[in-house]
């Protein structure tokens, strides 16, 4: 795919984007409102939100896990699919945190030279990858 130009919606700011969450920062919701800019949902999003909508963990987003794929085209996003070179990476980071969900976005980002907007702790101590919050 080479490089982009422009941010990866971690799965938690998808959900709250879509929600217009208070829980987004500020800087979060101007960059998501802004039309200009590229954003991009992995695919890694959409296993992630049914699988976990699927074991009962996200059951107050059942009409997003339900209705995905017109959601998103909606929300004005482009998709990314999961490259070969984006799984690699993800299973070789050294990075001891073991959320595959995780260290697939991550491993988008840093691949396709994204910004991943996310609040996720384990992810912004990470010096290699560029995020916003």
């Amino acid at each position: 795919m080479g490089i982009l130009k422009g941010y990866l919606l971690d799965t938690h700011t998808l959900l709250w984007a879509l929600r217009d969450s208070q829980k987004l920062s500020k800087i979060a919701r101007n960059v998501i409102a802004d039309d200009r800019n590229h954003k991009f949902v992995s695919a890694v999003s959409a296993y992630e939100i049914m699988y976990k909508y699927q074991i009962g963990k996200l059951v107050e987003f059942k009409y997003i896990a339900e209705n995905y794929l017109t959601v998103i085209k909606e929300f004005g996003v482009y998709e990314l699919p999961i490259s070969n070179s984006q799984a690699h990476y993800a299973g070789k980071m050294d990075w001891s945190h073991r959320d595959p969900f995780d260290r697939l976005l991550v491993a988008q980002a840093c691949i396709d030279g994204l910004t991943l907007i996310t609040d996720d702790d384990n992810i912004s101590l990470l010096p290699w990858v560029d995020k916003l919050w």
